[in-house]
């Protein structure tokens, strides 16, 4: 390309492109990526306007902070919690390709899903500058400049999304917004935080290490700080510790977090290399020698900075009081995690981490802003107090609100309307049934679906699970040195008889516990319905445990058997989908202690934590039960529930059933063009993205190949090697048919297969 263009003296202008959307999502964290994708497939366009060369914002290679958000490192008592929709679909495929936890790949993970939606304009590099509005209270349009092309953009479109963290959209479009805590008596919040503790959280910058087998040098930059003179937490530091891990290196809680964030940086590079620099030369560290920084964070890990009003505001009552809310629409469960704000300047403890019993609804109404007619809000800008934001801001829970928004922009489209409207003009049931539809798991919701051709067919299986106890042919003995439990869901009636072999050293005594949660669909047994002491003699001992317990309804029993260092129990690989072993043990990743114990006056509660230990560990215990649990059968699929709550909610095949089969059918042939199936990745466990690495690349209780046949026996359907908890089966031509019979096959031989939901479509939806 040849160009010569002589002098203008009135100057030159950017280079402009218009683009016009159904959507514009300013914001590419995981917050703006779910809800792009989401409003994609809804069939909406989008515009995902990014102002850095990554996707996932914190997430990214650029910061790699880890993603969680209700199951919390598996430190507390949310079972099945982890986030369903776009975000579960993101961090599965990321265990899959990187189960090492390379920060690099769970970018290209990112883009990837991203650049497949031809319905996503993605602009990276690019940044929104300037908000036209159409009076008063609506946006128009918002121009972007991106450096690497010198091209400036205008971006039109009738709704927007302001996912860019510190909500630069609605800043520049007026909207009310907050920053800093709120007092104790605005919202009755005993835990807001006084002048002294500090109102903001602060930014972390991260550091890699590595070891080159060979003596390294370090020579610290002049910048460096003493970290010896300046840090009070100095002598934590730790060789073998890097990335996430150093959280808590943490300062700017006390500066202006949107417009001092490039001095927040500065200092916090100064406190890093300070560091790096006590490490290698203090002599404190010899294991240090051969070590060298392999990277050093550019931009920080934002946590606080302007949080915007909606027509609500979640406060910590929400929480901890797990409120119910009539346009639930997404969920949390993180803990109301408050830094001081002098970070890692502070002689306080880094965090003050106060979990509720279980998740908590996050309300539709704190999705948009009460002042922007067509502004949603997502991520961590969304409405609520600074002592609720402690739980709402981490990743899968910002993630998950974005879901939210993209379902309800393409509900306005639909019907003209406003955000606010969803809510004045009663929509939000139509909103949360599409939610489910789309994978996103509303506590307390069932999805009801008249649509769905499976709700009018005769539902059949060649077996199903009638668990009447483990296998226990490859038992392992471990010892009771922390109380255990064995969670086994029951349905209403007579609590059956439980028995077991028990290992003592020497002739002892032990408790055995009936629990329940006090909460329906709650996982923390506070409740105690029954106790047995049982006497043990030296050698093995088989137990019955008959508690003379009846159940009003269908629940999860926690049987627990509690600490004794002389007693060992039987346990077995064999894992069950909806059964799972737990622990009072310690997570020290989250402040899970063995129990919460509050300061009194902090509106907090008290209670044991009781959680599963990661795999390769966490076998269930090796129990049988005098009469079978028949709640793993056929209609399940059809429940409306695709993860276990009060019952395991999905169909379960028999063990010995060689070709387990599905079979639906209906008395007149259906047209089909859609066919969903939802499958068991494990909702319980913590997917971190990045540093963590996980033990499996696809999960252990997950249906790998099946396939689908239609009444004349021809399979329409055929898929291997699958991983994913969601499975749309899309057909170019509906098929007219009276039967579908999907065959799968076990996961492993420890593990039956399993099948949460089978939903079809005809060629309308």
């Amino acid at each position: 390309m040849k160009l010569l263009e002589g002098f203008r003296k009135e100057g030159r202008n950017s280079r402009l492109e218009m683009i016009t959307a159904d959507l514009v999502i300013t914001g590419g964290g995981l917050s703006g990526v779910c809800s792009a994708i989401t409003a994609a497939r809804q069939g909406l366009k989008v515009v995902l306007v990014q102002d850095r060369p990554v996707l996932g914002g914190n997430a990214s290679s650029e910061v790699r902070l880890w993603v969680l958000g209700a199951t919390s490192h598996m430190g507390n008592n949310n079972r099945w919690a982890r986030e369903g929709g776009v975000i579960d679909e993101l961090l599965v495929e990321n265990i899959y390709r990187n189960p090492e936890g390379n920060a690099i790949i769970f970018d290209l993970v990112l883009l990837d899903k991203v650049i497949q939606e031809p319905n996503i304009t993605l602009l990276l590099n690019t940044a929104v500058y300037e908000v036209e509005k159409d009076g008063p209270e609506r946006i128009r349009a918002l121009r972007a400049f991106c450096s690497q092309n010198s091209t400036e953009y205008r971006l039109e479109a009738p709704l927007f999304c302001d996912a860019s963290g510190d909500g630069i959209v609605g800043f520049l479009a007026g909207a009310a917004f907050r920053m800093g805590a709120e007092t104790r008596e605005e919202f009755d919040e005993l835990m807001a935080p006084d002048a002294d503790y500090g109102e903001l959280l602060g930014h972390s910058l991260y550091f890699y290490s590595k070891d080159t087998g060979k003596p390294v040098q370090f020579i610290p930059p002049s910048f460096a700080l003493d970290v010896s003179k300046e840090i009070p937490r100095f002598r934590n530091f730790k060789a073998n510790e890097h990335g996430c891990q150093l959280w808590w290196v943490e300062h700017g809680g006390r500066l202006d977090t949107v417009h001092d964030t490039e001095r927040i940086k500065w200092e916090l590079w100064q406190v890093v290399y300070g560091i790096w620099d006590y490490i290698k030369n203090s002599g404190e560290f010899p294991k240090a020698e051969t070590m060298t920084l392999e990277w050093v964070g550019m931009i920080p890990g934002k946590r606080e900075s302007r949080r915007f009003e909606g027509d609500y505001m979640m406060s910590q009552r929400d929480l901890i009081e797990q409120r119910e809310h009539p346009d639930a629409v997404a969920y949390g469960g993180w803990s109301i995690d408050l830094h001081p704000a002098d970070g890692v300047f502070s002689e306080r403890q880094p965090c003050n981490q106060w979990h509720s019993k279980g998740i908590f609804q996050i309300p539709y109404r704190t999705l948009y802003s009460k002042n922007i007619k067509n502004l949603f809000l997502a991520g961590r800008i969304i409405s609520v107090s600074h002592v609720a934001f402690g739980a709402t801001r981490v990743m899968a829970t910002s993630a998950y609100t974005g879901q939210a928004v993209a379902v309800a922009a393409s509900i306005c489209k639909q019907y003209g309307i406003a955000p606010a409207e969803i809510y004045s003009e009663g929509h939000i049931v139509l909103l949360q049934q599409e939610l489910m539809k789309a994978g996103q798991y509303i506590p307390g919701l069932v999805l009801r679906d008249d649509a769905d051709k499976v709700q009018q067919a005769t539902v059949s299986a060649s077996s199903e699970l009638a668990f009447s106890g483990f296998d226990n042919a490859d038992t392992t003995w471990r010892p009771l040195d922390i109380s255990a439990a064995q969670l086994i869901p029951l349905p209403a009636g007579k609590v059956p008889t439980f028995t077991l072999t028990l290992q003592a050293e020497r002739d002892t005594g032990l408790q055995v516990e009936l629990r329940v949660s006090s909460r329906k669909g709650g996982f923390t047994p506070d409740t105690i319905l029954a106790t047995k002491a049982v006497a043990l003699i030296t050698g093995n001992t088989e137990i019955q445990l008959d508690f003379n317990v009846e159940l009003g309804e269908a629940q999860y029993v926690f049987l627990t058997f509690l600490k004794n260092e002389h007693v060992r129990l039987p346990y077995t690989e064999q894992r069950i989908t909806g059964l799972l072993s737990v622990f009072n043990g310690v997570n020290k990743k989250v402040s899970n202690n063995g129990r919460q114990r509050p300061p009194a006056d902090s509106g907090v509660d008290d209670f044991e934590f009781w959680c599963p230990q990661r795999r390769p560990q966490g076998q269930n215990i090796a129990i049988s039960i005098s009469e079978p649990v028949n709640l793993f059968g056929p209609e399940n699929v059809r429940n409306g529930v695709d993860r276990p709550t009060t019952a395991p909610n999905a169909w379960v095949a028999d063990p010995g059933d060689e070709t387990p089969q599905l079979t639906l059918s209906w008395e007149q042939p259906q047209s089909i063009s859609r066919i969903d199936l939802a499958f068991d990745t494990d909702f319980d466990h913590a997917m971190e993205s990045v540093l963590m690495t996980h033990p499996e690349r696809v999960m252990p209780f997950c249906v790998r190949n099946y396939r689908i046949v239609d009444a004349n026996g021809r399979v329409v359907y055929q898929q291997t090697d699958n991983h994913q908890t969601r499975n749309v089966v899309t057909f170019d031509e509906p098929m007219m048919t009276d039967k579908l019979t999907i065959y799968v096959e076990h996961p492993s031989k420890e593990i039956p297969a399993a099948l949460f939901a089978v939903r079809c479509y005809g060629g309308d939806q």
